[in-house]
């Protein structure tokens, strides 16, 4: 992002913060869009907003292709409308290699909530980000919390076993998956299912689905003591294993009874563990596309592409590559 302390930045932010907050949908559009952007109005923007936020339960909803996710947060909005409350949607789609554009944007099963004003869907691409999460969907969540959502779902792109980064953006991972979908294996490995705090069954009307469930809570068991895990690797967890039929709305009420379930929780405990992890990895998201954006600087741009040619033609490791260009940021701010 752009320098966030001009006047002009500053109070566009500023009308744009007040609106959202006030209610205007078209304003929270307009500013989740200098977000995704990266524009100095967002920058300035989040500097207000952020110490509003925190109020909102932050769920991550990920997991494997057809598994129904979409179909779920559908299922979800309806179970969490019905109960009074206000839910906005993160829907992190494939990015087109193109346009950097959303592939999925129409959302055409949540559609049906366009005109209540208490629902609220985004979709964002997620610009080739490896775990499924642009660096701004975090940011993005901030200011849902921030303008009065009782619940923000992040409905990541589903790519698999890779796409554990949702863990780190929200207060609550859920992981779904479908019977018969190689279940038990997907629970022995590693990654995905180690970060969920929830585990859904999804599509619980079809053959095996209570017999994967109960392979799954044999399964998911932590093999290390809680608290005794490795220096700088989180606790182990046993999530609980539910099932739904998202299609029908069967076991969505009680998934949402899980959800506050492990909210009051974690909330009622230290549990100063994940809320580390989330600003850590926030701060991380910030520096990279701080270094980015440096590296894009008329004064570093012969510099950094002299690099890049080396590594190209293998006469410099990306190694030494990277320290040279730290190098010579330093000498730039020097």
């Amino acid at each position: 992002m752009g320098e966030s302390g001009t006047p002009r930045a500053a109070d566009g932010a500023t009308t744009l913060t007040q609106s959202a907050v006030a209610g205007d949908r078209r304003a929270l559009a307009r500013l989740l869009t200098a977000v995704e952007n990266r524009t100095s109005i967002a920058e300035a923007a989040l500097r207000e907003l952020y110490p509003k936020a925190g109020r909102a339960h932050i769920v991550g909803i990920t997991g494997p292709p057809g598994s129904g996710k979409s179909t779920l947060v559908a299922a979800l909005i309806a179970a969490a409308r019905e109960a009074g409350r206000a839910v906005a949607v993160v829907a992190v789609d494939p990015s087109s290699p193109i346009t950097g554009g959303a592939l999925l944007g129409d959302r055409v099963r949540m559609q049906s909530y366009a005109d209540d004003r208490d629902v609220f869907i985004r979709s964002m691409a997620s610009r080739g980000h490896a775990g499924g999460l642009a660096s701004t969907t975090t940011a993005a969540a901030a200011v849902l919390d921030a303008s009065g959502f009782d619940l923000v779902l992040i409905e990541t792109v589903g790519t698999g076993q890779s796409e554990v980064e949702v863990a780190a953006a929200a207060d609550t991972t859920v992981v779904l998956e479908a019977p018969e979908m190689g279940d038990e294996v997907q629970a022995i490995k590693a990654g995905l299912l180690e970060v969920a705090d929830l585990v859904v069954v999804n599509k619980g009307d079809k053959p095996g689905a209570l017999r994967t469930a109960a392979q799954l809570r044999a399964m998911l068991v932590p093999t290390v003591a809680r608290g005794d895990a490795p220096e700088g690797r989180p606790s182990p967890k046993r999530p609980e294993v539910l099932v739904t039929t998202a299609t029908s709305g069967e076991g969505v009420p009680e998934l949402l009874a899980a959800l506050d379930r492990h909210r009051v929780a974690a909330r009622a405990g230290e549990a100063t563990e994940p809320r580390r992890a989330r600003a850590l990895a926030q701060i991380r998201a910030v520096m990279a596309d701080r270094l980015a954006d440096r590296l894009r600087e008329p004064a570093l741009t012969s510099v950094a592409d002299a690099v890049i040619d080396d590594v190209a033609e293998h006469r410099l490791d990306p190694y030494t590559a990277a320290d040279r260009l730290l190098e010579a940021i330093g000498r730039v701010e020097a």
